[in-house]
């Protein structure tokens, strides 16, 4: 299987400057199937010369260029003409997501659509009376000041492979909206999404060198964000990227926002209604094979009723179907990439070893020898000191933990270096909510798990800093400036 059988375009060139360029390096990235093991394309990869070329483009744009002198109005028309060009390639975007990293296309059929509307939300955001960039205020001597809130400059943008477009229209629409230009830095296992945006941003005309693109690996990354001319580096990714990246911004005090690991909790509590709980539990604690940030990884329920729990959701998980992600049929697809798949086995291995038990799954699903395949796991008798317990393990792995009362399930939903996201399950949405304001995570919902694009997304502890989406998502880019009338 390769890229041409599937119809996937093989990228040649990189986006500089407003232009189609040709690499200065020599060096490929090359893509993997993870249904086959087996290339689907190679492609160039930038090198630090690009780099430079790209970031000059920005800090041009951005120092000399008309987008951050813009009127709000005048940059919403520009994120609409974007949005209405990703709108006409949706299925390309869903096809790429599903190939390259093995997310089943009925589900990116289903999420392709935020990148319209997050270009869509900042656009109407930053041209109605909802949201302001100049507030007048009065000081206590009656004098006038006004706080001004104006981009922060050239962004690096640097996004992993699990959601390779959304993550990135997260950053570029708000950036954009904002004032910002940017430098974008995709994953070099998931390329295809970030070229598709770049001939949407090129097609709607905004002005040359607001928007770059340069594919690249770790280290041509390192030398990104360590650019003297780059005013903040936005990431998501893993936490250990986050923290080196996070180091690094801080020796000349560049912007930075972290979206990184999570380990979250969903809590049913004892009133809970688990037949009711189960759709989401069914779809967020293992969604794209368990490669998402805010999967519910960790269930805890009341020791009374774990049993009764326990039998309900092995037996649905045992009923996931499992196999080629470009068929419809299948809900679950492959492991993105083979150290994925060794991660996971080792998780696996390390749960097993540490005393928990195996109530589904742990194995290679039958009939599917090639490609990254594992099956849906469920650990019970887990204990929050265990390692399956206690660090993001980035795949289909789920941990059910028993409680004894409200206080415990608290601590226990505590018990992590994260503090992404969560769920708690109750009949009583009051005592829900009452739980919810202790559990330490950017965001929760209760009788379910909501993510909204256009609502604030982060994370507390080691989950990062910094909000994507909604309004916060827009301050994410801006600088407040007080200027004072004397």
């Amino acid at each position: 299987m390769d890229g041409q059988s599937l119809n996937l375009r093989t990228p040649s060139r990189f986006f500089i400057g407003g232009d189609w360029v040709a690499p200065k390096g020599s060096a490929r990235l090359e893509v993997i199937s993870p249904v086959t093991g087996e290339k689907l394309m190679d492609y160039p990869e930038a090198s630090v010369a690009d780099i430079d070329d790209a970031v000059a483009a920005a800090r041009d744009a951005f120092d000399n260029g008309p987008w951050p002198r813009m009127s709000p109005t005048e940059r919403a028309g520009y994120l609409r003409k974007v949005a209405d060009n990703i709108e006409a390639r949706l299925d390309e975007i869903a096809r790429s997501w599903t190939h390259q990293m093995g997310a089943p296309i009925t589900l990116t059929r289903i999420l392709a659509p935020q990148n319209v509307a997050l270009f869509r939300y900042y656009a109407d955001l930053i041209s109605s009376n909802s949201y302001s960039f100049e507030e007048e205020r009065t000081r206590a001597n009656g004098g006038r000041t006004v706080i001004a809130k104006e981009p922060m400059g050239v962004c690096a943008a640097i996004t992993p492979w699990n959601a390779p477009m959304v993550l990135l229209t997260y950053k570029i629409a708000a950036g954009l909206a904002a004032g910002c230009t940017f430098v974008s830095k995709p994953s070099p296992e998931t390329p295809l999404e970030a070229y598709v945006l770049a001939e949407c941003i090129e097609a709607a005309g905004l002005p040359k060198g607001v928007f770059n693109l340069v594919p690249a690996g770790r280290e041509v990354g390192d030398y990104l964000v360590r650019h003297k001319d780059v005013d903040k580096v936005a990431f998501t990714g893993s936490t250990a990227a986050g923290k080196h990246i996070a180091a690094v911004c801080a020796e000349r005090l560049a912007r930075v926002s972290l979206e990184l690991g999570g380990k979250s909790a969903a809590i049913l509590l004892d009133d809970a209604d688990f037949a009711a709980a189960l759709p989401t539990l069914m779809m967020y604690t293992m969604p794209i094979t368990g490669q998402v940030c805010f999967s519910l990884t960790r269930i805890l329920v009341p020791e009374s009723r774990a049993r009764e729990f326990t039998d309900l959701f092995v037996g649905a998980v045992k009923g996931i179907k499992v196999g080629d992600p470009a068929d419809p049929a299948t809900q679950m697809g492959p492991l993105a990439m083979g150290r994925q798949l060794e991660r996971v086995q080792g998780y696996i291995e390390a749960g097993r070893a540490e005393g928990a038990t195996i109530a589904t799954g742990g194995g290679r699903p039958e009939g599917l020898a090639n490609g990254f395949f594992i099956e849906p796991t469920v650990f019970t008798n887990v204990t929050p000191d265990m390692r399956i317990a206690k660090e993001e393990i980035f795949g289909p792995v789920v941990s059910i933990i028993t409680y004894t009362d409200d206080e415990d399930a608290i601590a226990k939903a505590n018990a992590t270096d994260y503090g992404l996201n969560g769920a708690i399950f109750s009949s009583d949405s009051d005592r829900a909510y009452r739980m919810a304001r202790r559990v330490r995570s950017g965001g929760l919902t209760i009788n379910g798990n909501i993510i909204d694009p256009l609502m604030p997304f982060g994370g507390v502890k080691q989950s990062g800093y910094g909000r994507e989406g909604g309004i916060e998502g827009l301050e994410n880019y801006l600088e407040t400036k007080t200027v004072h009338f004397a």
